[in-house]
């Protein structure tokens, strides 16, 4: 049974508190283990990418075959029946139109004082996408990782993606060849991450490294840091829906269910003004469970991080919405655009009851990207900008090095930083004497 709550009771604080502070992840030590795993793969390069994989996913490599071939790519697209193959290349289509909007413009003016100023926006020079393998493998990342890459400009972007057993993903390969990453080795975890970070002897090291992964990939992610970019620490899925009693109850159990049957740790949230609204739900949520397929994961991220709220009015969903500040977060209520405009922490937000989240997942055209674990209160999805390097630019003519130069040596000097005074006095004596 998921928790209820409402914030009529007198212990809500204390229990609304102890919800947002769950423990939803199973993180057992593992950053010891990837940090061997790490310095393995800085010394001996594809000799401990082979190996690990080897054991892991029981897959024999050569430095020849860590990368699929073109021939093996178009082989395994092929296997793609039509209907999908037209799904994904609507789904890019649609997320390349999104995202090509977030393209930011370069600037360039000069001030008052007579000082060019301006930035200009550059592509990193190569990315490394990770995809899941096994059970978690989903197409939908490969394209909202890869699109945004190639909308950005970026030149070289390879993809990573674990096929234990050595059986391939015909699907993720395809979105591949869609976004048109030409690159994709099939090796996974935190090996995987060390070899984007560091390079092997085959295997170029990126500037930055995107895509979701198990607790070793994040560890992994944690560690090479700074080496490279990163995205960001992505943690169980989640969603917020604020619904009125003006919904199917059907419709809402589903988009509940739509998150909690991602992993056991994923938490679903109502909230609610109409509480027999809320219980009405929660029947049909069990009811969808006694048929659905992975009714086993989705069973128990409900029973053990689900949790359905009452509330005075709209007013007060916003207020813990914000608080809450969820990965999705659905709208059903009557006129969503004003009850959005006052929520101002959310990954991704969904209006009307004509809107699933699961929109978002394929097809809306957004990234499905998104801050999870309370991040969305300072970070935001994944975009073309994460792609981009933004990079200013001042030029000074002489005579604006007399309006504002003797300021900054004056600041320079309050900091006793003689040389940084110096390098600006001297252009101003040369002005002084009146020559060029």
């Amino acid at each position: 049974m998921p928790q209820f709550l409402s914030t009529a009771d007198q212990d809500f604080e204390f229990r609304f508190a102890a919800l947002l502070d769950t423990k939803r992840e199973d993180a057992p030590d593992v950053d010891a283990a990837v940090a061997e795993i790490i310095a393995d793969v800085r010394s001996r390069g594809n000799e401990a990418v082979i190996a690990l994989t080897a054991r892991h996913d029981k897959l024999d490599l050569t430095p020849e075959t860590l990368a699929f071939s073109a021939e093996e790519i178009e082989a395994e697209c092929k296997r793609v029946p039509q209907a999908e193959r037209e799904a994904l290349v609507l789904a890019a289509e649609r997320i390349r139109a999104y995202h090509q909007r977030q393209m930011p413009q370069d600037e360039s003016w000069t001030d008052e004082a007579g000082v060019k100023l301006g930035w200009r926006w550059t592509p990193v020079a190569s990315a490394g996408l990770y995809v899941p393998g096994g059970l978690a493998s989903y197409p939908s990342s490969v394209l909202m990782n890869a699109i945004p890459a190639q909308v950005a400009g970026v030149e070289r972007l390879v993809m990573t993606a674990p096929t234990p057993g050595g059986k391939a993903n015909p699907l993720v390969l395809l979105a591949a060849q869609i976004s048109g990453i030409k690159t994709v080795y099939r090796i996974g975890g935190a090996q995987a991450i060390a070899a984007l970070a560091y390079g092997t002897q085959t295997i170029s090291p990126v500037d930055k490294i995107t895509g979701p992964g198990n607790a070793y990939v994040a560890a992994a992610k944690r560690r090479v840091f700074g080496r490279v970019g990163i995205d960001m620490i992505a943690g169980p899925s989640e969603i917020l829906v604020i619904a009125d009693r003006h919904n199917d109850p059907d419709w809402i159990a589903l988009d509940l269910l739509s998150q909690a049957e991602h992993d056991e740790s994923a938490q679903a949230i109502l909230i609610t003004n109409d509480g027999a609204f809320g219980q009405v739900v929660a029947e049909a949520v069990r009811s969808r469970l006694d048929t659905l397929e992975r009714r086993a994961i989705a069973g128990a991220s409900w029973r053990d991080f689900g949790a359905i709220v009452t509330v005075r009015d709209l007013g007060e969903a916003a207020a813990l919405a914000d608080r809450i500040a969820p990965e999705h977060l659905e709208l059903c209520v009557e006129n969503p655009d004003a009850l959005a405009a006052n929520i101002r922490h959310a990954g991704a937000i969904f209006l009307g009851n004509w809107t699933p989240e699961a929109i978002g997942d394929y097809v809306g055209g957004p990234n499905h990207v998104l801050p999870t674990a309370r991040s969305a209160r300072f970070s935001s999805g994944l975009s073309v900008i994460d792609f981009l390097k933004r990079t200013t630019l001042t030029q000074m003519t002489p005579d604006a090095l007399r309006r504002i130069g003797e300021v900054a040596e004056t600041l320079a000097i309050s900091e006793g930083l003689e040389a940084h005074g110096l390098s600006v006095r001297a252009r101003l004596n040369r002005l002084n004497t009146g020559k060029p």
